[in-house]
């Protein structure tokens, strides 16, 4: 993937090591509430790790102060620093990976502590805002995270740092991000097979829907079509479908409008899938599900709820292994 740092510098990963190798020894104040935190001085021209209080010997503490305060000294008012990636955009990946440690409230106060910081310095700010859309919002990033990154746009959305075309930006990435989440209700909509008969995605009985939207000539839908369609644990779930129960339904969905196209392709497809098309571009027209690359796959309940979003295959795959 270009321009994606996604390897922890060396000195993150002794970090960790010295975060789980920490002292195993119980102190007498695991009841405290405030602990003494020394001075945390910014070291200009490099990035460094803030100091871990020795009074913090559990490993979930320790990670903890260390998204907390990651940035304490680290000098946002230095601009030249953001031209040096090698210290500003390895920091922040190195910042990225170790918030996979800790629960989402802390996630989310950590980001929001990381904004607060930045707001200090305008072009620092928009930086930060650059990096935070690259990694969590980038379909090709491998931190891809929308529910990490909807506090960030709620944040965007309403700072005077910003330019007038970033917030317009933000306000659709927010307004699509806030569709189909994880655990709710995904939108429905109308697709239509070879045989021109139209359904809706509702009325699909199933235990378990797989949507995935593709394009004819798209060389990695071809790539992801013929993962899935070779996938033991989809094939073992699709072998369980009879008469009387559908466990899954594969509905792959050509949401564009070149008809011809889609129909010279179809032989291609495989013959167990539901292969349909947008006929009325419905899901473009009223910005149903946010497709920022195709392919774009989402796993849905029998309520059609959303399990997985815009995800992966490995991802798909773990879900079928374990439920079944």
């Amino acid at each position: 993937m270009k321009h994606v740092i996604i390897i922890p510098a060396t000195i993150a990963v002794a970090m960790l090591a010295m975060i789980s190798c920490s002292s195993s020894k119980k102190t007498q104040t695991d009841t405290r509430t405030e602990i003494a935190v020394a001075p945390q001085t910014i070291v200009p021209d490099t990035f460094v790790f803030p100091s871990i209080p020795e009074v913090l010997t559990e490993p979930s503490e320790r990670i903890s102060f260390l998204v907390s305060h990651f940035w304490d000294r680290f000098d946002f008012s230095d601009r030249d620093l953001i031209q040096r990636p090698e210290i500003t955009e390895q920091a922040f990946v190195d910042y990225i990976n170790f918030l996979l440690s800790v629960p989402k409230e802390e996630v989310d106060r950590s980001l929001l502590y990381t904004l607060d910081k930045a707001s200090s310095d305008t072009i620092s700010y928009r930086h930060f805002a650059s990096l935070f859309e690259k990694y969590y919002y980038n379909p090709n990033s491998p931190f891809r995270n929308e529910e990490y990154y909807l506090p960030l746009l709620q944040q965007f959305i309403q700072s005077p740092l910003l330019p007038e075309e970033a917030i317009s930006r933000y306000e659709f990435q927010l307004d699509m991000a806030l569709k189909n989440r994880i655990g709710q209700k995904s939108n429905d909509f109308h697709y239509t097979l070879a045989s021109d008969l139209t359904f809706t995605l509702y009325e699909l009985q199933s235990e378990y829907t797989l949507l995935i939207f593709t394009n004819p000539g798209c060389s990695t839908c071809e790539a992801v079509i013929k993962q899935l369609n070779n996938s033991k644990p989809l094939n073992d779930a699709l072998a369980m479908n009879s008469p009387k129960r559908t466990m899954l339904a594969i509905l792959n969905l050509y949401p564009d409008q070149d008809i011809d196209a889609w129909r010279a392709n179809l032989p291609n497809m495989p013959t167990r899938w539901i292969n349909a098309f947008d006929k009325e571009m419905e899901i473009t027209r009223k910005r149903l599900y946010d497709i920022k690359a195709i392919p774009t796959i989402y796993l849905l309940d029998k309520e059609k709820k959303v399990i997985l979003k815009d995800t992966s295959i490995e991802a798909v795959e773990s879900f079928f292994s374990i439920k079944h």
